[in-house]
């Protein structure tokens, strides 16, 4: 795998993005080339095209691009609104750890979040726990795939279909995880995704997706996020400017062709940490199935976190922490900040992210895990 290092003996940075896009820099740089030359910028046909072959990688019906993962599930709720399923005053029962993203999208359409507790192995929702927080206003779930697991989605959708829920994914950092061969954003009626840099399947700027078997969704949603038109100039719908770039369309069509390779690589390096990390201080991820994860981060638990952090700074190791505050306890909820989720609370207090880039090399990679050991 080519990489693009100035100085070998550098610090290893967390997300290397610079060593990633060189590897593809001739296609990178051919797509741009033809988007320029095309003279068409916006909802042509690398747009089309890549909806295509992102809808037939996770295995569903319909793609449409949108302008960034935030946009696709409030994209997603509207819609449902639009189309009679939901209302305002609705509640999605959405997992307490994690990314504020999931809340706003939720709180943007006058829904309720309903926060739940995570599975203390996996840090997804905790399926078991639905039942005690369903209520005749339950109309939704939002099922996160944090840090490029896959929620337990076999029992989450035996629960939505027992009390009549919408199921929607928050697929942004699970690119390609699957369960018994069906992937992120084929198990829920919809699903969000994010190609912001740093994902595994990442543009060049800010880019998202819907993904649905539900004809009726997609159209709205395309429709939403085109102003409200699905004519020109015959606006229906009080709607956004949220549509996806063709230039970016084109480079993810590039990154799309890498994405399967890239995964396995993150998973090698994942079982070389699972494997060779054996610092009783440090607790380690957990995964049902090999399939299930694609390792968008490799995030560890540790006691005296800012520490541990230091120590790895100063030894020439670049962490990142996913999150430190969780959604309850920031100033924008300040209405939740009264709530108590004790095993949230603890996972942001304690976790850390280290590096798992597709690009890190061998020798970097056991280098991690002596200084972690040394700890």
């Amino acid at each position: 795998m080519s990489l693009f290092r100035a100085n070998p003996n550098a610090m290893i940075k967390f997300l290397d993005l610079q060593a990633i896009n060189h590897q593809y820099k001739a296609e990178l740089e051919e797509a741009c080339s033809r988007v320029i030359n095309s003279g068409w910028y916006i909802s042509g046909t690398e747009v089309g095209a890549f909806e295509q072959k992102f809808a037939s990688y996770c295995g569903v019906k319909h793609c449409v691009g949108v302008a960034n993962g935030l946009d696709a599930l409030i994209l997603i709720f509207r819609a449902y609104k639009e189309l009679g399923q939901l209302h305002d005053g609705d509640e999605v029962l959405v997992p307490a750890n994690t990314y504020i993203a999931s809340i706003l999208a939720i709180s943007a359409n006058n829904l309720v979040p309903v926060l739940i507790e995570p599975n203390e192995h996996s840090y997804n929702l905790d399926a078991g726990l639905l039942e005690q927080h369903l209520n005749p206003k339950t109309k939704a779930i939002l099922a996160v795939h944090l840090y490029g697991q896959l929620a337990d989605m076999p029992a989450i959708i035996t629960f939505a279909k027992k009390h009549h829920l919408l199921v929607v994914e928050d697929a942004a950092q699970a690119h390609g995880a699957s369960i018994g061969g069906k992937k992120a954003g084929n198990w829920g009626h919809a699903a969000g995704f994010s190609f912001y840099p740093g994902k595994n399947l990442g543009a060049l700027g800010d880019a998202g997706a819907v993904t649905t078997n539900d004809a009726a969704l997609a159209t709205m949603v395309r429709s939403l996020g085109n102003y409200g038109s699905e004519v020109k100039y015959h606006n229906t719908f009080k709607g956004i400017n949220s549509r996806l770039d063709e230039l970016q369309a084109a480079l993810l069509s590039v990154k799309l062709r890498h994405l399967d390779v890239e995964i396995e690589r993150r998973r090698a390096i994942a079982n070389a940490f699972l494997n060779g990390i054996k610092n009783p201080k440090i607790q380690l991820p957990y995964i049902e199935q090999q399939e299930q994860h694609v390792w968008h981060l490799f995030v560890i638990q540790v006691d005296n976190r800012a520490t541990f952090q230091s120590y790895l700074t100063e030894k020439g190791i670049q962490t990142v922490i996913h999150y430190p505050i969780p959604p309850h306890k920031q100033k924008a909820y300040s209405e939740l900040n009264k709530l108590s989720f004790p095993l949230t609370e603890k996972i942001h207090e304690q976790i850390l992210s280290l590096p798992i880039s597709p690009v890190l090399i061998d020798a970097e990679v056991q280098k991690i895990i002596n200084i972690v050991n040394g700890y």
